[in-house]
């Protein structure tokens, strides 16, 4: 049986963080929850782990667990992932894509709220995302 890990992130915004796991590959297979839910193990077994935002195992690969990600108090969402899935395809690495998915797609939605165009993007070759915005007065 594997053992659950709680990551801290810095996530707090839901809407973003779906797109992001949207963006990492899996679009239609994000679980959002008002109230937290329990996480199942690989064997198909009912853990104690519970989260708001879930991918289920199926989705992960055949010996995976779910992964979740557990709304804290300071509103931040905690991942949660097995220490399996961590070392076979979920690892930091995996983590630090979601997150930078994340923080364009906080970009994108906070770049208009604030009076600014996107004027240019572009990905670099290394994965980095270069967005130009301009604000016309």
């Amino acid at each position: 049986m594997s053992h659950f890990t709680s990551i801290k992130t810095e996530i707090r915004d839901v809407n973003a963080l779906v797109k992001a796991l949207e963006d990492v590959g899996f679009k239609d297979r994000v679980e959002v929850h008002e109230e937290a839910h329990k996480l199942y193990g690989f064997q198909g077994d009912l853990r104690e782990e519970t989260a708001e935002v879930v991918i289920r195992r199926q989705y992960l690969g055949s010996a995976s667990n779910d992964i979740g990600f557990k709304k804290q108090e300071d509103d931040s969402y905690e991942a949660v992932i097995s220490s399996y899935d961590r070392a076979y395809k979920y690892s930091q690495q995996w983590l630090n894509q979601l997150t930078q998915r994340y923080g364009y797609h906080i970009l994108m939605a906070t770049v208009p709220e604030q009076g600014f165009t996107i004027e240019e993007e572009e990905t670099l070759e290394d994965g980095t995302i270069r967005v130009l915005v301009a604000r016309w007065v």
